[in-house]
């Protein structure tokens, strides 16, 4: 059976340094793996090189069977894979909605000349657009602040309008990076909520986290990377009341 998501041997370095060596593992279909580790362990390069932001100076990666290997990164999320970023990378001075319009495909700007010659085509498709952005703002409970500016949302609610991002490009396999991080107990409940109901509606999750209660309430599979070498790979459990990881993690019990 091919693996929906492998990466093999992959090995990234930054001058004299190995962000990643000799890293091999693999995601199954309809889970939500955690990737965790110490700062520094890699995982965010990791994200990188499936993302196409870093070409691996060895090893590869595919998806469905088909090699990412020098693809672009808008060739990636075209094959079906999105992202989100530490920093939140929003559109600070647009409304929550213009946002979510940004990451739709298939935007009316890049064929100009149907734009002049069919305008009212056109404009019907800016308002099924926009129909559609607002139904992604809804599946993260956020419809209500359509209009409003990115700059006046909350935190959470910002971290909640990322996920609409990577939403709208109707990528099926999600590599989320910490989108728990920094949140209020209430908020993180909500985004935990979040993970496992488009877990249910058949998305793949891939999942940089650190706080280990959620990883043990979201995760079916952990990847644990040290050094940038996959160290261990198992069920939240097994990771996590692994006395020899916990010392790499904490220097001492998770």
């Amino acid at each position: 059976m091919t693996p929906y998501l492998q990466a093999t041997g992959v090995e990234v370095r930054f001058g004299g340094l190995k962000a990643l060596d000799d890293c091999s593992f693999t995601v199954q279909q309809g889970r939500i793996t955690c990737l965790v580790g110490p700062n520094g362990a890699g995982k965010t390069t990791v994200f990188n090189v499936i993302t196409g932001f870093h070409r691996p100076n060895a090893g590869s990666v595919s998806f469905k069977g088909r090699s990412l290997d020098g693809l672009k990164p808008q060739a990636i999320v075209k094959a079906g894979i999105a992202r989100t970023f530490q920093n939140l990378r929003l559109f600070s001075d647009l409304t929550a909605i213009d946002n979510v319009l940004a990451s739709l495909p298939g935007q009316s700007g890049e064929e100009p000349f149907v734009a002049i010659c069919r305008p009212f085509h056109v404009a019907s498709g800016q308002r099924q657009r926009r129909r559609e952005a607002l139904a992604i703002l809804d599946r993260v409970e956020l419809s209500a602040r359509a209009g409003d500016f990115v700059r006046n949302l909350s935190y959470g609610e910002q971290k909640l309008l990322i996920i609409a991002r990577v939403l709208a490009t109707g990528a099926e396999l999600l590599l989320l990076d910490e989108p728990a991080s920094g949140l209020s107990a209430g908020a993180l409940e909500g985004v935990m909520a979040l993970l496992r109901s488009l877990q249910h509606d058949g998305k793949t999750l891939l999942v940089v986290e650190h706080n280990t209660r959620v990883v043990q309430k979201i995760a079916d599979e952990v990847l644990f990377l040290h050094q940038g070498h996959l160290m261990a790979q198992g069920s939240p459990d097994s990771i996590v009341s692994d006395p020899a990881l916990a010392e790499i993690y904490f220097g001492g019990a998770l």
